[in-house]
């Protein structure tokens, strides 16, 4: 399977398809709800498409505990538009001791469309980081090869100056199971602040990084810095970082 060409795609952080190992495939249609006023498909809803192939992958293989994802990073091509069929494949690229990363391809029409690599963090009842299972290792050690990978997150905190700053409130349809802001309405503040801006440019990149659980009733402010080639956004409850993201754009 051929990684999507787009310039910044880095091999070394986007992984192939292993030729031997677990992986799913799902097929999926774009809906109304999913898209833009321009039809294009959301990263709210694109973020959604990947939790639920990762959610099918754990069930199918009877996979007991909970994840909980710390940090998103896309590569784009021509993202996908209302009615499309669209295929996405994932299988586990890296692992850590208590933590293991997917890779997922979104193709459509025309070839790859999405390359999407996500960090998951595996926990126990208690919401602790947990060490991954012996059956984890048995499902998904072929797959992954043994490729370690890192936890940490690299975003820093929003700059002292240039900072457009609002209230972002949380609305009951963002939490999830887990009784916090679903990761797929995080990318909601994404989408809201590019319909705002208005951004011109062609969508090459977008990352996202979880720090912190954002509940119900937090206080959320969005922290917005932005030119033509870039966006970064801050999720932000009493001058902490909960979530940030960052979208680079071609002109």
């Amino acid at each position: 399977m051929a990684l999507l060409p787009v310039a910044d795609l880095d091999p070394h952080e986007f992984v192939p398809l292993p030729e031997t190992g677990r992986r799913i495939t799902r097929r999926r249609t774009v809906r109304l709800s999913d898209v833009t006023g321009t039809g294009r498909l959301r990263l709210d809803a694109l973020a959604r498409y990947l939790q639920d192939i990762a959610g099918d992958d754990v069930d199918d293989a009877g996979l007991g505990g909970a994840w909980v994802l710390r940090r998103v990073v896309l590569a784009f091509g021509t993202l996908p538009s209302f009615r499309d069929e669209v295929t996405l494949t994932t299988f586990c690229s890296g692992v850590g001791s208590r933590w293991a990363e997917r890779r997922t391809t979104v193709h459509a029409a025309g070839g790859v469309r999405v390359e999407a690599v996500a960090l998951w963090v595996f926990v126990d009842p208690t919401g602790r980081p947990a060490p991954l299972q012996d059956r984890f290792w048995d499902l998904y050690g072929e797959a992954a090869r043994d490729r370690r990978v890192s936890s940490r997150l690299h975003h820093r905190p929003p700059p002292a100056d240039g900072v457009e700053s609002r209230p972002w409130p949380l609305r009951a349809t963002d939490i999830d199971l887990l009784n916090h802001v679903n990761n797929a309405a995080s990318w909601s503040a994404v989408e809201d602040e590019l319909a705002h801006r208005s951004a011109n440019g062609t969508l090459t990149r977008a990352e996202i990084e979880y720090r912190a659980a954002v509940d119900l009733g937090d206080r959320v402010e969005l922290h917005t810095v932005s030119s033509p080639a870039r966006m970064a956004c801050w999720l932000m409850d009493e001058g902490e970082v909960r979530t940030s993201a960052l979208v680079t754009f071609a002109s």
